[in-house]
């Protein structure tokens, strides 16, 4: 039994020393570094944004929400979300209201350009977390030489009503060296709304 715990133990650790050499998150240096060079475009950008590994993102005033349907829909490689969602805008300053679990979209402020050799993750923040709120469900992977806005789900996971606001800084852009150059030229490159 000992021995079988030890022998699980240093296979976790083989698998993050492998996985270290995969990919590593960026630094502030290494960020700020490669902003200045002109390979990773934020707009708009402050150099306040930019944390000890991560880039603090903020929400823009475009969201999506859900019809009220009362149907079946089919997930499938077909399904196109904008068939039961509507989008709408609120004004600077104005809130948006999200229902205990109610799923919407939104979008960054930032529109973000990846080199082809950076991946990123959307993370939500803590204290958003702390009561209830998720800045992204599934997709928080950011494909290399992405450009565009970065969509966002967001989820209300407490029993109140809460209220989200245009502007807020909502997450964070944790940045990763990959192995090798992707490039991405998928269906949301350079996406623009939710």
């Amino acid at each position: 039994m000992f021995f079988s715990l030890i022998n699980r133990r240093i296979s976790n650790i083989k698998a993050s020393l492998v996985y270290s050499q995969l990919m590593a998150v960026l630094s502030k240096s290494k960020i700020l570094g490669l902003l200045r060079s002109g390979k990773l475009k934020i707009m708009p950008f402050d150099e306040k944004q930019v944390g000890a590994g991560s880039i603090d993102l903020h929400l823009g005033n475009t969201f999506r929400v859900f019809r009220d349907l009362h149907t079946i829909f089919s997930i499938n490689d077909e399904a196109d979300y904008r068939k039961i969602t509507r989008v709408i805008k609120v004004l600077d300053g104005r809130k948006l209201i999200i229902s205990s679990g109610q799923l919407i979209h939104g979008i960054t402020v930032e529109n973000i350009s990846l080199p082809k050799g950076i991946s990123g993750r959307i993370e939500g923040r803590s204290r958003f977390a702390r009561v209830g709120l998720l800045t992204h469900l599934s997709s928080g992977f950011v494909q290399p030489a992405t450009h565009g806005k970065i969509v966002l789900e967001i989820a209300n996971l407490s029993p109140l009503r809460l209220a989200i606001y245009p502007g807020t800084t909502i997450c964070q852009l944790i940045l990763e060296e990959t192995k090798g150059n992707g490039e991405y030229s998928g269906r949301f490159y350079e996406q623009n709304e939710p």
